[in-house]
């Protein structure tokens, strides 16, 4: 299993702060694909980071990484 944190507004989409996957290996942009079917969140704008690190789309994702999704952030 995969365990995905989510931060600002997409714990009030997901409707939590954890998301648990059933994979146990996929790559980052498998994991944005599942994410936006199962949840209908817009994924295009989401950093996900592994391990505390920014990961790009071709990244593996496995089950023992902390993975989390950052959603843009805005400043002034």
């Amino acid at each position: 299993m995969i365990h995905i944190q989510c931060f600002a507004h997409l714990r009030e989409q997901t409707g939590q702060d954890t998301i648990t996957l059933e994979q146990t290996s996929l790559s980052v942009a498998e994991l944005l694909a599942e994410l936006s079917s199962r949840y209908a969140i817009e994924t295009e704008s989401l950093m996900v980071a592994i391990n505390e690190e920014y990961a790009a789309p071709e990244d593996r994702v496995s089950q023992s990484d902390r993975v989390a999704l950052i959603p843009p952030v805005s400043g002034g």
